[in-house]
């Protein structure tokens, strides 16, 4: 297995990297500017220049990888058209290419309620609707997925237990960037997250179940 992931420099992405170098698994990161890129991940990572936005560029920074992890986001701007372009045509460009690749699995994260039109966060230019838009997209897809749908996400982890549902069952908590990497990268080799969305929040006090059931109960 070689890991690509975009979206690696970002809060949520520079986790998923550190819990796979910590595994011993080889990862490509999709990086903009490779100076700031280092300053900030692993030295063991393998670091390739690329955009979403630009498929061209992603056949090529993909290479020899054969899973993907995508944790990208639109950054809070007045563009009323960047969620537009990287949580829904980014997505789709990554989920093109990787088809193109033959990819083995592909890892989404998107976000709890992107179902859910009068969500106060699609305030910030539609983002859920394009999230969801992209997981759609990924669903149709020919490829084996797994999406991600955390709640309110936390630096700080807080060894609270993570509560794993399926699609469009729970519409609130939080959870710290550190599990949403932990259950990512878990879904890579768990054969029961295969082609399934789960919602995932933290909780304390709540027994932590295994990964296999974890992903087991969610249909």
């Amino acid at each position: 297995m070689k890991a690509f992931v975009a979206g690696a420099t970002g809060e949520t992405g520079r986790r998923i990297v550190a819990e796979l170098v910590a595994r011993n698994i080889p990862v490509r990161a999709l990086v903009r500017d490779l100076t700031a890129a280092r300053s900030i991940l692993p030295p063991e990572v393998e670091l390739a220049t690329g955009d979403v936005l630009q498929p061209d560029t992603l056949r090529s920074a993909m290479g020899d990888c054969t899973v993907v992890l995508c944790a990208t986001g639109a950054k809070p701007s007045l563009d009323p058209f960047g969620p537009y372009r990287v949580d829904c045509e980014g997505t789709k460009n990554l989920v093109d290419v990787a088809q193109e690749k033959g990819i083995e699995h592909f890892v989404l994260v998107t976000s709890l309620c992107v179902s859910q039109l009068f969500h106060p966060l699609n305030l910030f230019w539609l983002i859920l609707v394009w999230k969801k838009q992209a997981e759609e997209y990924l669903v149709k897809s020919n490829l084996t997925y797994t999406i991600v749908r955390p709640g309110g996400l936390k630096n700080e982890d807080d060894g609270s237990a993570i509560v794993m549902r399926s699609a469009d069952t729970i519409f609130e908590g939080s959870i710290p960037r550190q599990q949403v990497a932990r259950v990512c990268v878990e879904a890579l080799t768990e054969p029961e997250s295969r082609d399934k969305i789960v919602e995932i929040v933290a909780e304390p006090g709540v027994p932590q179940t295994d990964w296999k059931a974890l992903f087991a109960s969610v249909r």
